[in-house]
Order: structure tokens, then sequence, then C-alpha cells
């Protein structure tokens, strides 16, 4: 089966899996127990993978917090710092994201709202971006108390404008929080540079790493931003208070090796996702020329992820008649229940929502594989 269904998950890297069997083995300690060698082997495990995902992500290691992913990162951080903040004096009670968001986002900020929090829910474009002038116009009237906007759109695959982004909340002390999900080992990550991102959030099974494990990134404090949240999780203090229990060490460790490889190979990985996305593209577009409407913008995107629609096709029926040849999706693993609200979001008929599918590549399969799309009419 050729698997095209890289934005839900990703198969383990070799790599990864070899890095990890040690800790499942042998290689057992808790890294929260002292002094012998099982235990100080498994800590040193743990601060290497804290060095690779900051490495990955332009941050510095104290900055990273293992969590068991991006949904529990995105929990964590708005309902952290929704309630840490809400008991200091003139604290905004505002809550701001924008309609296109991951369900992890939405679904939080909406149990804020029912809990007293005011909200916003910002509109997006075609493309399912948020545009810096509306973002500002409502920032500047508002003033939320956080703000979560993704990097990249899990579905249609378009990145926000983060640079001004960034630049606009560092300017103006607002927190700013994004997830950054989809654009690890796809899109250059530096925090250094985007200074004005003070939580990011992130999972390793995106980028051939482990399921159950990913990172939340908290700054430190800069200038006269002051950064704290609630833990969602207490009882013993790991990770410096911010998400206690036991560290799954394996995991963690394949989290760092996957963050690792990231690193390493990104540019190529970028490089060959293109040139796969432009095969592919070519392929649909000569084979089936009127039959498809591509909804994924040409630039500013995610590459290797593509959203489009067959007209007149039921994507639930599509899917099932590929299914033994290609594993793809109608849209997010997180909400294949539900008509996408980000199509909607961005302005798609209920009708041209289910007739859209989501193909997203990985760099280890070949123009050879893709093939197969010549064959579908």
């Amino acid at each position: 089966m050729l698997y095209l269904d890289n934005s839900a998950t990703t198969k383990i890297h070799p790599e990864v899996l070899e890095a990890m069997l040690p800790y499942l083995q042998e290689e057992f300690g808790n890294p929260s127990s002292k002094f012998y060698s099982l235990a100080e082997n498994a800590k040193k495990a743990v601060a290497t993978a804290r060095e690779q995902v900051a490495q990955l992500l332009g941050c510095d290691p104290d900055e990273v917090v293992f969590t068991s992913g991006a949904t529990e990162s995105n929990n964590m951080i708005i309902k952290g710092v929704a309630d840490y903040y809400s008991h200091k004096n003139n604290s905004s009670k505002y809550l701001l994201t924008s309609a296109a968001e991951h369900p992890s986002v939405l679904e939080t900020v909406e149990f804020l709202g029912e809990r007293g929090y005011k909200t916003k829910f910002l509109e997006v474009d075609s493309f399912a971006r948020v545009t810096i002038q509306n973002v500002t116009e409502t920032v500047t009237k508002i003033k939320p108390l956080l703000t979560s906007f993704m990097w990249g759109n899990n579905e249609i695959g378009s990145l926000n404008p983060l640079s001004e982004l960034s630049e606009f909340f560092e300017a103006n002390n607002f927190f700013f929080h994004t997830d950054a999900t989809q654009v690890i080992g796809k899109v250059p990550v530096n925090l250094r540079k985007h200074s004005g991102i003070r939580f990011l959030s992130m999972s390793a099974h995106k980028i051939g790493g482990p399921k159950g494990i990913g990172a939340a990134i908290i700054r430190k404090q800069s200038k006269e931003i002051f950064t704290r949240l609630t833990p969602l999780l207490h009882g013993g203090g790991q990770e410096n208070n911010y998400r206690s229990g036991t560290l799954a060490v394996h995991n963690i460790v394949g989290l760092g090796k996957a963050a690792e490889l990231a690193s390493q190979h990104l540019e190529e990985n970028v490089i060959r996702l293109t040139q796969l996305e432009n095969y592919l593209v070519d392929i649909l577009k000569n084979n089936l020329r009127d039959k498809i409407i591509f909804n994924s913008d040409d630039h500013d995107k995610i590459p290797g992820l593509i959203s489009l629609q067959f007209i007149g096709v039921n994507n639930e029926l599509l899917l099932k008649k590929l299914s033994g040849l290609i594993a793809l999706s109608s849209g997010s693993a997180c909400s294949s229940s539900k008509p996408s609200h980000v199509l909607s979001a961005a302005g798609k008929t209920l009708e041209e929502v289910r007739q859209t599918i989501r193909i997203t590549l990985s760099a280890d399969i070949s123009e050879a594989e893709l093939d197969l799309f010549s064959k579908i009419n």
C-alpha cells in the first residue's frame, strides 16, 4: 500500500526505533530516582533528548517540557495561562484564536468560554489563514490574555504569517502560542528569531518518532513578559513542576532522535517533498483535468500537503474505493467524524467539503509509486 496520510502520522524512522529499544529493555531506570546507574543513565538520556529538541526548534533545553503530544501541550498551555493569570489584577479574560485551528485548540478555548472567559474566533481567508491586519486590529481592541494561531494548517497546508505575528506580539508584549505540529521538519523553526512566540506545541509522530510523546515549549521571561502557567498535572514535580508524572524515557529518547534527524535533513526533506508534490500535481492536472479543484495555495504552504476536490465524487466513497491501494484521508484524523470545520471556515460549501481529500507525502516515496494516480479516472 502507498501511504499518503503523513499529516495523520508518520512511520517510525529505523534509527529512532534503534535508539528507543535499550530504554524498553536493559536501560529501564526511572530518571527521577537517584545515584544508581540505571537512574543516572535514564536521566542523561532525557537530557540529551531535551537538547536535541531544543536544537531543532532554536530554543534553550530548559524551555522544553515533555508531554504526551501536541493535544496535551495545547491544553496545558491554553488552560494553564488562562488559569494562572485570571487571578492577577487587571488581567484580560480574552482568549483569541482562529476558526480554522486544530480541535485541541478550538475545543479548549470553547471550554474556557463556558467557564466564564471571553473568547474570540477570527475569520480566515480562502486558504484558512489569518491576516496580520485583522489580528493587529482585533488584538489592539480586545487586548487578549493569550492568542493562539497554528503555524501551518493540518488540512489545507497554508502557513500563517508567523514572522509578522511574532514581531507584532513581541513589540506589544502579548502572549502568543502556536501549534507547530505540522511544520516541524518541513519548515525552518527558530524561536530565537521568532522571539514573540512564547509557547509552542509539537508531536513526535509527525516527524518519524513514536506516538504518545511531544513537547510544550515554554519560553523564559523576556523583556516585560513574565511567563507562567498553572500545571495541567500535579503530583511529582517533574519537568520543572509543569508536568508531573514518571517520564516515558523510551518515548522521550525517540522524540529526541527524531528531532535530531529532522534537523539534519530539513533542507533535503523540503526539496524532496517539493519535487514529489510538483510531480503528483502534474499527474493530477494531466490525467483528471476538469475533474479536480485544488484547495491548497501554491505558495506559503507546507511542502508535500495537497488538498483537492474530486468534483461530484463523495470523498468517503472514494477513500474506500482506493483503500486497498492508497492510504489517504478526507482531513484531520482528530475530527474524522465531522465535516471539516477548516474548509467551512475557508468558505467551502458542504458539497465542496464532502468531495475533498487530503494527500500528504513523505520524502521516502518514489515518483514511480505516485504513478498510481495516473490510473484514477
